[in-house]
């Protein structure tokens, strides 16, 4: 397990309005890209990043996970979790992962880093694992205002914090060799982005400053955003970063194209899709 390797991991889907997922762009502008249901509602990828970085697991993000303790199944559009069949896919159990870093703590990114026991206790998913996460994205969810207290679970941090697990960190940090997380903040305060940079790779695992290839469009911000004009403004930044450095960004809410590259086709930025 000394080598180095990446690969992504899926919990499903998840759907959300996609007039939300889109902001201030126009239905009629969107809607022939992405398709929706009879409620309005488009499938959003559920994507999780797995690094083995010297003899370390390491988890990014965790999907919704197992818990469904809010009935709110039928809402979002969930199946049932497979990230835990993803892992043993690979040969990996849970106690085989060392760090989990979390993008933030919005349900759909945080879900699964909790479970139920046998006996109906709420209990750390990934037992040995620390988990990482910025200090103003635990005061949010700690404290939730009106505007997203749906967004956040008690549930799916504090039996973490409870164990001793959980990492708080300020700002960007290493947290191991080669692996950066980055504050943009926007999303959500203390919202993260998390940067690998080792042998020639280079792969950025974006969160929800860019959830899906159709947000590349800088002017694509959801409504789910607490500070859009920060969100832009990052989005702006570090999207111009990352082609002219060359780094694969992989989108979390990716559904149909979940990885790629940008690339100028003929004065025009565009995204070569890869599989990874």
């Amino acid at each position: 397990m000394m080598t180095t390797s990446v690969r992504l991991l899926s919990d499903g889907i998840i759907k959300y309005d996609g007039g939300t997922m889109f902001g201030q762009v126009p239905k009629v502008q969107w809607e022939p890209l992405v398709p929706t249901d009879r409620k309005n509602r488009i499938t959003l990828g559920l994507n999780c990043l797995l690094l083995q970085i010297g003899g370390k697991v390491v988890l990014v993000d965790s999907g919704t996970g197992t818990k469904e303790l809010n009935g709110e199944k039928e809402t979002y559009g969930l199946v049932p979790s497979k990230l835990l069949k993803g892992l043993r896919n690979l040969g990996l159990s849970p106690k085989d992962v060392d760090a989990v870093i979390l993008t933030h703590l919005h349900f759909d990114h945080s879900g699964g880093c909790t479970r139920l026991d046998r006996i109906g206790n709420i209990v750390p998913t990934f037992p040995k694992a620390r988990y990482f996460v910025q200090s103003q994205a635990l005061s949010d969810a700690t404290s939730p205002n009106e505007r997203c207290n749906k967004m956040h679970r008690e549930e799916d941090f504090s039996p973490i914090e409870e164990k001793g697990q959980l990492e708080i960190i300020d700002g960007d940090a290493e947290l191991f060799p080669g692996l950066w997380v980055k504050l943009t903040n926007g999303h959500a305060r203390g919202h993260q982005v998390v940067l690998f940079n080792h042998g020639g790779e280079r792969i950025a695992y974006l969160g929800d400053l860019v959830p899906t290839h159709h947000h590349l469009n800088l002017g694509a911000i959801s409504a789910f955003d607490a500070f859009p004009e920060e969100t832009l403004e990052m989005k702006r930044e570090f999207l111009n970063f990352a082609q002219k450095a060359g780094w694969l960004l992989i989108f979390s809410h990716g559904h149909d194209q979940k990885a790629g590259y940008l690339e100028n086709w003929n004065g025009k930025t565009l995204l070569r899709p890869v599989e990874i």
